[in-house]
């Protein structure tokens, strides 16, 4: 399938300057890299000596943000979770930088810790504490909502950790617009700590998942969103192609999915003309997009070796002009 042409007009060129960017997570004072690197597979298809290489390479490209979770990674044989946090403690001593990382991590899906009730809250933190080898969580998010628990009791707990100083900011994964409102309200009402910022489902062919009412909650109380799954688990890479080859990859089958969907070719056919105009990658662009949507900060992708990295981090320096930005909103609405 032929790429559309795109024109380019002056100034849409790729922007290589060596500055790194920075963006404020919200209302917090947590500044951090405009990607986030996850850590879903460290200990999983990265074994320690290869996630040490992709966590040097990320710092070295300027990154500071990094994503886990006590959960990961629960799902592999032998594992029981923490596996991540763990990898990433050893990696934080060996190299001394904790003060250059902003770490963070989520609590309320290990499958020893499930729930929020204000007692597993506060364990779990402190098992994640451990694991990583640090004295204090930059980011902490409740992983997923645990509607069976009153909003009242995880966000006195979360405000426990803040106040005692094992967290430095909060923050909800996976959670609804009418539970994130009422969870917001009661830390304004009660003047306890507050979420700064989500963690969403959302990527160029997920839209629906976060644009709309969260979104706009997340917008009118000046929080942050930093997406997970902003590369469709691969798809967006451009490796997973109508009639391609099998990809040998762990989630191969999460990504060809998309195939089905009658927004997959497209939106890959537009990443192409958009990725050849400023001679780069298809996931660049993807991040990019992403990076520009309202209310993102830094879109999450995982990288298990070294050599998957320079795409992701150079989503970091890409503008994309606003016809290249229409071109893929119509792709994948």
């Amino acid at each position: 399938m032929a790429a559309p042409a795109i024109r380019l007009t002056s100034g849409m060129t790729e922007n290589h300057s060596d500055s790194r960017p920075g963006v404020t997570l919200g209302t917090s004072d947590l500044t951090v890299f405009p990607l986030s690197l996850g850590g879903n597979v460290f200990g999983w298809t990265a074994d320690e000596a290869q996630s040490f290489a992709v966590l040097d390479a990320f710092a070295a490209g300027g990154g500071n943000f990094i994503d886990t979770a006590d959960v990961y990674s629960a799902w592999v044989p032998g594992n029981t979770g923490g596996e991540s946090e763990t990898i990433i403690g050893n990696w934080l001593r060996s190299r001394g930088n904790r003060d250059d990382v902003v770490v963070a991590t989520k609590v309320g899906a290990h499958p020893e810790s499930t729930g929020l009730k204000a007692h597993t809250v506060k364990s779990a933190t402190e098992e994640s504490l451990r694991r990583l080898g640090v004295e204090r969580i930059d980011l902490l998010y409740t992983h997923r909502d645990d509607t069976d628990t009153p909003v009242e009791e995880f966000i006195a707990a979360l405000d426990e950790l803040v106040k005692e100083g094992k967290v430095r900011e909060i923050a909800a994964s996976n959670i609804s617009a009418e539970r994130l409102t009422e969870a917001l309200d009661f830390s304004a009402r009660e003047g306890l700590a507050r979420y700064v910022a989500v963690q969403p489902h959302y990527n160029l062919v997920s839209r629906n998942t976060y644009e709309g009412p969260l979104a706009e909650v997340v917008a009118a109380h000046g929080l942050s969103s930093v997406p997970y799954f902003a590369l469709a688990s691969g798809f967006l890479t451009g490796k997973y192609r109508p009639g391609g080859a099998d990809v040998d990859s762990a989630r191969a089958q999460g990504a060809a999915r998309y195939l089905d969907d009658p927004r997959g070719p497209k939106v890959l056919t537009a990443l192409d003309a958009v990725a050849a105009a400023h001679g780069t990658e298809p996931a660049t662009v993807a991040l990019a997009w992403l990076a520009s949507r309202p209310t993102v900060a830094a879109p999450i992708a995982s990288a298990r070796t070294v050599e998957q990295l320079p795409p992701l981090l150079a989503a970091a320096t890409l503008r994309l002009a606003p016809e290249e930005l229409a071109l893929l909103d119509e792709a994948s609405a």
